[in-house]
């Protein structure tokens, strides 16, 4: 068991090679690939923590921090790859404007991750939990000007710090199964946006946007209630 308890680690760890060829196509041009290399890194860790449990990570493979290992790739994937690809692509001001931007995301993401109550006991994220991934999509499609991207993204940075609970899709017990199947059925329109992102069907973008507008109004209603409790 031990030596499977470590090679779930080992699948953990392969995000960090998934973000390298993601930079490694931004550095290209080429964005769609870069986009494909994030969903490959986001069905590991989509997948990689029921892995962990089934074989006990924590007590057959201790000498690796599973948790520490995923926030690192997570870091990765989520946000200093989605922050190059949006500077690179020419979606934030070209000067030191971009720059700045791209900061807010790294640090606000990087103070993120280091809260202490960054993931709840009872399965939600508190603040914005670093999605930039999916905001760089939805930026590349829309094709937004820089200066609305620009205050779209310090935005969510600043939301980043508000102790809001955002739920987590496939842990948190409240309408959990609900939230698995939209969340699947808006994975395959997620992909299909990156597919056809040059020529992206006006349905499908809008279409595309129910499950986030699920998500976050679950999420406030949810936090409000446990405020409110």
């Amino acid at each position: 068991m031990s030596r499977f308890a470590y090679l779930v680690h080992l699948y953990t760890a392969t995000g960090a090679v998934w973000s390298f060829l993601a930079i490694l196509a931004i550095l290209e041009g080429n964005y769609r690939n870069a986009l494909l290399w994030l969903v490959v890194a986001t069905f590991v860790d989509a997948t990689d923590g029921w892995f962990a449990r089934r074989v006990r990570v924590d007590l057959n493979a201790p000498m690796i921090n599973g948790a520490r290992l995923d926030d690192l790739v997570d870091y990765l994937n989520y946000v200093l790859v989605p922050a190059f690809l949006l500077l690179h692509a020419g979606l934030l001001p070209g000067d030191w404007r971009g720059i700045l931007v791209a900061a807010a995301m790294l640090i606000s993401s990087a103070m993120g991750f280091s809260r202490q109550d960054a993931k709840t006991v009872d399965y939600y994220f508190t603040g914005f939990p670093s999605y930039w991934n999916i905001v760089a999509v939805y930026m590349l499609v829309a094709q937004w000007s820089q200066t609305i991207n620009a205050i779209v993204l310090l935005a969510l940075a600043v939301l980043v710090f508000v102790p809001i609970r955002y739920v987590y899709p496939s842990r948190t017990p409240t309408l959990q199964k609900l939230t698995i199947a939209f969340s699947a059925v808006w994975s395959l329109q997620v992909v299909l946006l990156i597919l056809w992102l040059d020529a992206v069907p006006t349905w499908l973008f809008w279409s595309s946007l129910a499950f986030p507008a699920y998500y976050t109004l679950l999420s406030f209603w949810l936090s409000a209630q446990r405020i409110h409790a």
